[in-house]
């Protein structure tokens, strides 16, 4: 680390801790490493909740924040889908990141050495533009789904059906398994949706705004693509891969943080699946249903993160064990722990009692993942976890993924069973956790070398002192 006046950069993070938990580690390591400052601008739409105040309470002295005005949508009638809400929150927060910025500047302090925006946020790259700041696009996602976003205007203007009607697999540039339409994000599934158009938008800036893409992966899991990415090219911004970046610190204040760890310090080692579908991640009430059984049926350890079902009537009850089977509790309560919405997931994984993770593939659970190396059952549910699911369990090999019914649309309890026993005892289990090793040596080694953000701070430091 150096001694000397640290520089600064913004950053513009998206709303949602999702996005803003890796962009915060970012600059932590930026921080630790260069020595760098970070003032980051705050779009949202209200009041911050408890989760985010505290977190942003507890940010070093060096990585302050200015909370920008809400934005509001009462020209806005109906329900708007969350991504078209993300996008509007941007769209009407750049003129308000462009005066926070300037009077930002204005206020004496040292220029900014680089802007750095969420994935989400690239057009307020036009406001580095303005003010001279080196504009970068920070991607909190795999190469492998960047790939997918530089190729996607080329995809649009040569496929005239929708993606997942197919018939043939995508074949994207530097990934060694294609990809099938319907495992796609989301949002490319309806391309008559404002969704898609704002996905669409967004790839056509993602090759042209920014000076360089920062991506949170690292070349050891995503050799193909990366490889694919830094092909030099007229035009195209450099790519630097700076993860894995994972939340820090501890969680004890989460909730069920005591019960999640007391319970499982009393387990043998290696012997727990975790079961975790992240902060937003919901399940209806039948295949919550089949888990339960599917999870007693298998005669294993597994501590379950909970939620109520995503078809919930409104007069339902509010507490998620309400919702499975009966006596369910009392049949498992000697091999299985349920906790309900909330538990300390990177400390749970890094436990030495837990030997796997049923996941819904979120990139942040992911790369934590990765750093704590077990095996995975990938079980996808939006956004871009179908794609980080295909990565998992066709190209790198280390998660099984479970087969849905055609007719009910559910992944039964035997499947559920299957699978779970195939993990945690079977030979396909062993030679997924074979794998996973050495992608945990090679998580570690990205960690301690970081030669992407070497790179990336050293440039931003030669332009300061241009």
């Amino acid at each position: 680390m150096e001694n000397s006046s640290p520089l600064r950069i913004a950053v513009v993070p998206t709303p949602g801790m999702g996005h803003l938990i890796p962009l915060v580690e970012f600059a932590k390591k930026l921080l630790h490493r260069h020595n760098f400052s970070s003032t980051f601008f705050l779009p949202n739409t209200g009041p911050l909740s408890d989760s985010q105040r505290s977190f942003l309470f507890a940010l070093p002295p060096a990585i302050d924040y200015i909370l920008l005005p809400p934005i509001t949508f009462d020209d806005y009638h109906g329900n708007i889908k969350p991504e078209t809400r993300i996008a509007l929150t941007i769209a009407r927060s750049v003129p308000l990141v462009r005066d926070a910025v300037l009077g930002s500047l204005n206020g004496g302090s040292n220029k900014f050495a680089a802007f750095v925006a969420d994935m989400f946020a690239v057009d307020t790259l036009d406001v580095a533009r303005e003010f001279n700041i080196p504009p970068y696009l920070f991607f909190p996602s795999s190469a492998m789904a960047l790939s997918v976003f530089f190729h996607l205007p080329q995809l649009d203007k040569t496929v005239s059906c929708a993606y997942r009607d197919l018939p043939e697999k995508l074949q994207i540039p530097g990934c060694s398994v294609p990809i099938h339409g319907r495992d796609l994000f989301d949002p490319a599934q309806d391309r008559k949706n404002d969704a898609y158009k704002w996905i669409l938008h967004l790839a056509n800036k993602f090759k042209t705004a920014p000076e360089g893409v920062i991506v949170n992966s690292f070349k050891e899991l995503e050799p193909g693509a990366f490889e694919a990415l830094q092909k030099k090219e007229k035009g195209k911004p450099e790519i630097y891969a700076i993860g894995p970046l994972i939340q820090s610190g501890s969680n004890s204040e989460v909730q069920n943080s005591d019960v999640c760890l007391n319970w499982l310090d009393e387990q043998p080692i290696s012997s727990v699946l975790l079961v975790s579908f992240g902060s937003g991640g919901t399940l209806s009430h039948a295949q919550i249903t089949q888990l339960a059984l599917g999870l007693e049926m298998s005669g294993q350890r597994f501590l379950w993160v909970i939620r109520c079902p995503s078809d919930k009537s409104p007069s339902g009850p509010e507490n998620p064990l309400s919702y499975l089977p009966d006596k369910f509790l009392d049949r498992t309560k000697n091999r299985g722990l349920v906790v309900p919405m909330w538990a300390p997931q990177a400390q749970i994984l890094a436990h030495v009692s837990t030997g796997a993770f049923l996941s819904h593939c979120g990139w942040n659970s992911t790369l934590e993942t990765m750093v704590s190396g077990l095996a995975l059952i990938a079980w996808p549910l939006d956004a871009e976890q179908k794609m980080n699911a295909v990565l998992l369990h066709e190209d790198v090999k280390v998660a099984l993924r479970p087969k849905v019914g055609e007719i009910n649309g559910l992944v039964e309890k035997v499947e559920v069973c299957n699978l779970v026993k195939s993990l945690m005892e079977g030979e396909e289990g062993k030679g997924i956790r074979s794998r996973m090793r050495v992608l945990k040596e090679g998580a570690a080694r990205a960690l301690s070398c970081s030669p992407g953000l070497d790179d990336l701070a050293q440039k931003w430091k030669t332009h300061v002192a241009r």
